[in-house]
């Protein structure tokens, strides 16, 4: 196994996310709040002359917004389906490898944490979530539209 994965804490939890799908780290400090937005999109902001919608990964999991007393964010930032955006974190921390595929989780983890949940992979610094980038974007919505 071969994948690297980017080591980032949301919520106070150290989780990966595959780093093959990230382009960039960032700090994000202007946000642009954008009208009827769902509740996880925390506004845009522009990178490079593109425009990135921001996501809150706290308000994705439905466990708040995230803090940012200071106005800077750390985000990752992903291309989905030809669109740009910046997941915001607690911190970025690492790259590292993964040391086997992913296995699943038979532990109750609440259910914002189970919606993005791809399993638990076990890495040099030890076992963390991989967390699907496509369930954070879709936020809690996906869920309603089912």
């Amino acid at each position: 196994m071969n994948q690297l994965l980017l080591v980032v804490t949301i919520a106070g939890e150290r989780v990966a996310l595959p780093a093959a799908a990230v382009e960039s780290v960032v700090e994000l400090d202007t946000l642009i709040p954008v009208p009827r937005a769902a509740p996880h999109v925390a506004g845009l902001s522009a990178l490079r002359s593109r425009v990135l919608t921001v996501i809150d990964c706290m308000c994705s999991l439905e466990l708040g917004a995230t803090d940012c007393p200071d106005g800077i964010r750390e985000a990752a930032v992903v291309e989905l389906d030809g669109h740009h955006y910046a997941l915001i974190v607690d911190q970025v921390e690492d790259v590292v490898e993964a040391l086997s595929e992913p296995t699943p989780i038979r532990a109750a983890m609440g259910e914002g944490w189970e919606r993005v949940c791809q399993g638990m992979i076990e890495t040099e610094t030890g076992p963390l979530l991989l967390v699907d980038i496509a369930a954070l974007v879709a936020g809690s919505d996906i869920k309603a539209a089912a």
